[in-house]
């Protein structure tokens, strides 16, 4: 394995009716006033925004709301949350919903105590974040992302068509409350798009160097034999709680660093989705699904072992069943894409609502070449692939 260093400050409360339990003593540690972010209106139809605003407010902590998070968060939404939690002196912040709630509540907690700009200095390039962002906790309603329990927050600049992350140990929430009946009011589209998300982080740190037997690839295929039999169980019952237990802690595992440690790490496929939502405001787990097969086809052959591995370890295939190693890793291959319309998510860009009026060869110029992959594509071989998926 390569040389790493870990760390995870993100304290995790898990199971069912965990935050009736935990959140009162946490708040009342915290006390003083807190920016409460959430995205529409789901947090009220399924009870949770009455049932933490109930526990704030007996824990005597004031109740800044800062609603209308929206999928994709933008910089202006952030400047939006900031400039409030500023006006108001707010002390610390509670992100209940999603990955984009949690990325952007995230990047709140450091724009608040930084005077200077935030995405030229923090998104726009790396920086040195040498400072304490704002206390946060997250409760968890839509398994994904995994931002419950890193550093990582995605915000896109609609002004220069930019959509990226940055991932800073420090902008780790203090804690993260998950009950995993939480999700069970979550829409079918964002059960499977938020599932297959799971799946695409642990692929991208799987397909990548070293390709020699590892302890984090090892970790990678069981995480991704468990997404793929509880995914097809949530779809069949979406109040299954062993299977909906399950996707939130393989979210979380996905994106906690344990199995990134040692790996080069390859999130081309990430990078092509975020500049593809960027201009279309498509849907990031659907982008995902269409993008994967193909970018796979692209690259097998550069990480053979791998591709073989994953047919045979993750898909069950029989290595005596085909002709030779890459006859195995492009069934491996079409096992995900098979997998992939199974579970009812899009196959083309035209299903996620791209057209002919959309510039692909815009977009793919915007691509910035990831680091990590088994082979370097760039802009000219994007634009093939998203042309090869439209």
């Amino acid at each position: 394995m390569n040389n790493f260093e870990f760390e995870n400050r993100t304290k995790v409360y898990f199971g069912k009716g965990v935050v009736a339990e935990k959140l009162p003593v946490l708040a009342a540690g915290y006390g003083g006033k807190v920016l409460l972010g959430y995205g529409g209106g789901s947090v009220k139809k399924n009870g949770v925004y009455d049932e933490v605003t109930g526990i704030l407010k007996d824990a005597g902590v004031e109740i800044v709301e800062f609603s209308g998070i929206m999928s994709n968060p933008t910089l202006e939404k952030m400047q939006e949350g900031a400039r409030l939690a500023k006006e108001q002196g707010v002390t610390w912040i509670l992100a209940v919903g999603g990955g984009s709630v949690m990325d952007c509540c995230k990047s709140i907690s450091i724009a608040v105590p930084y005077d200077g700009d935030v995405w030229e200095e923090f998104w726009e390039k790396p920086g040195n974040l040498d400072f304490d962002p704002l206390p946060l906790g997250m409760i968890v309603t839509m398994p994904a992302t995994g931002s419950e329990v890193n550093g990582s927050a995605v915000l896109t600049n609609t002004e220069k068509h930019i959509k990226t992350d940055r991932d800073y140990p420090r902008m780790n929430a203090d804690f993260a409350l998950m009950d995993p009946t939480y999700t069970y009011s979550m829409p079918l589209r964002q059960l499977r798009a938020g599932t297959f998300d799971i799946l695409s982080h642990i692929m991208e740190t799987y397909f990548s160097f070293p390709i020699e037997d590892n302890v984090s690839d090892d970790i990678s295929e069981a995480l991704m034999k468990g997404v793929i039999r509880d995914f097809r169980k949530a779809l069949q019952n979406p109040e299954d709680y062993e299977a909906r237990s399950n996707i939130m802690w393989e979210a979380s595992m996905a994106e906690n660093r344990v199995i990134k440690m040692g790996k080069t790490k390859d999130f081309e496929v990430h990078n092509m989705e975020h500049q593809l939502s960027a201009y279309t405001d498509c849907n990031h787990g659907e982008g995902l699904a269409v993008l994967h097969p193909t970018y796979y086809r692209h690259i097998f052959r550069d990480g053979l072992g791998k591709f073989t591995r994953f047919a045979t370890n993750v898909w069950g295939l029989n290595p005596a069943d085909y002709a030779d190693e890459e006859e195995l890793a492009l069934a491996g291959i079409q096992a995900l894409e098979d997998f992939i319309r199974e579970c009812g998510l899009p196959g083309t860009l035209r299903e996620l609502g791209v057209d002919e009026s959309t510039d692909l060869r815009e977009i793919a110029d915007s691509c910035y070449t990831a680091g990590g992959a088994f082979r370097e594509i760039r802009q000219d071989e994007i634009y093939e692939i998203y042309k090869e998926c439209f």
